[in-house]
């Protein structure tokens, strides 16, 4: 979600590069891209803001021992829109300003079908050795357009000390959590539970979470097929605007990004929150209000424990870039063992290497690991489309309208599949 701020990673600005690039070759879309005999040479990776400085620190390794092949860093801004935007506006023209794209998994399809990213070769990259739901979103129509780089899932925080008080366990279905968000919260003075609400990516993601935890779907066949108007949409809908409706849910989560849900089960005022993996450091850092006091599980659902949708990011490659050969390469050191072990250790974002989560030196530092490793293994991408920047905002507004209780959840589900076979029928 980001890092795309999913994880919280929020992003820089770049506007004080812009100029220096300015002058950089850009070309028709559709126009080849001259490039030397071997496509090798410098590159450029784009990416959303690296707030911990890790990344510079892992470039730094790979143009020490590649000199004449040396990658120059642009971050973007604070927005995982403004990146989105920015990075459009450069492949649309057909530059060739960047050549390796830190996307987020939503957008690999869309770039994928508006042919601004070339296919990868599979076999220069240790796909095995990932979590296997992560690979996926780097697929679309059959074939593989980015290697993943850092994953994501939903997970659920709760306060320990309080359900250990009140001899409860962490709520596995949504029953469970209704519950102890109606009587427990308000004996501590707290506030029940809440997600990411306000209208943006972050109320698609817990959209859809609730609607595939539910056994639902929003759309199949990669976008051709709406698949949103089914009685289990209806009920993963329900499981939220029922919590708006009751209370258990405050009205004040309607206006919660990450941050502003994580602030509030830091400070202490939310008994569960459903945020991404980087919350677990951040309220567990000194001068934290629940330090030592809060655990994370898998996200429930009706029965059982439900799915999340993935988050995280894919690296892809420029079509129009002279150096795809390098780019390539680039790409192969940054999903190795080694870097992204360096990902989880100096950037604190989940890496997309398996046996990362089971190393007991690394549990020990990142207790989540286990927990976020079911999470991953339980989790969907978010509906596949090559329109999924209408797909997420037509979720949005959809959602919003019924969040806020200005339309039924029969009538917003009906609505948005509408809205989605509109959408399909234009792509």
């Amino acid at each position: 979600m980001r890092w795309k701020r999913a994880a919280g990673r929020a992003l820089l600005v770049c506007v004080l590069l812009l100029a220096g690039y300015a002058g950089m070759g850009s070309r028709p879309p559709g126009t080849p891209a001259a490039a030397d005999a071997a496509g090798r040479g410098p590159v450029t990776l784009v990416t959303g803001g690296d707030l911990t400085g890790y990344l510079r620190g892992i470039l730094d390794g790979w143009n020490r021992t590649h000199p004449r092949e040396k990658v120059t860093l642009v971050e973007l801004p604070d927005s995982a829109d403004e990146v989105r935007a920015q990075m459009v506006s450069e492949l649309r023209s057909g530059s060739d300003r960047f050549d390796v794209l830190n996307i987020d998994v939503a957008w690999t399809s869309e770039f994928a079908a508006a042919g601004w990213i070339a296919p990868v070769d599979g076999t220069r990259f240790p796909l095995d050795r990932f979590l296997p739901p992560v690979v996926d979103t780097a697929t679309f129509g059959g074939r593989l357009y980015a290697v993943p780089y850092v994953t994501n899932a939903g997970l659920l925080y709760y306060r320990k000390d309080v359900l250990d008080r009140e001899g409860e366990r962490p709520p596995r279905t949504w029953a469970e959590l209704e519950r102890l968000a109606r009587t427990v919260a308000p004996r501590y003075g707290m506030d029940g539970y809440a997600g990411q609400f306000l209208p943006y990516e972050g109320l698609t993601a817990n959209v859809v979470e609730a609607v595939q935890s539910a056994g639902g779907t929003v759309l199949g066949d990669e976008g051709a097929r709406v698949t949103v108007d089914s009685p289990a949409a209806r009920r993963g809908l329900d499981f939220l605007t029922g919590g708006l409706r009751e209370g258990w849910i405050p009205r004040r989560a309607l206006s919660f990004t990450e941050e502003e849900s994580r602030a509030a089960f830091q400070n202490g005022e939310l008994l569960f929150l459903r945020n991404w993996p980087y919350a677990y450091t951040m309220a567990g850092a000194s001068g934290s209000a629940v330090a030592g006091k809060f655990g994370a599980v898998p996200l429930p659902g009706p029965e059982g424990p439900g799915s999340s949708v993935l988050g995280g990011s894919n690296l892809a490659v420029n079509a129009q870039s002279r150096h795809r050969a390098t780019a390539a390469e680039l790409m192969a050191y940054l999903t190795s063992e080694a870097v992204q072990r360096r990902v989880l250790t100096q950037g604190a974002l989940p890496p997309v290497w398996a046996d990362l989560y089971s190393e007991p030196r690394l549990v020990r530092r990142f207790p989540y690991l286990p927990t976020l490793r079911r999470s991953v293994l339980a989790a969907k991408p978010r509906p596949k489309s090559a329109r999924y920047d209408q797909v997420s905002l037509a979720v949005q507004a959809v959602a919003q309208d019924a969040l806020a209780g200005r339309q039924s959840t029969r009538a917003a589900v009906a609505r948005l599949s509408r809205e989605l076979r509109a959408i399909a029928d234009r792509g």
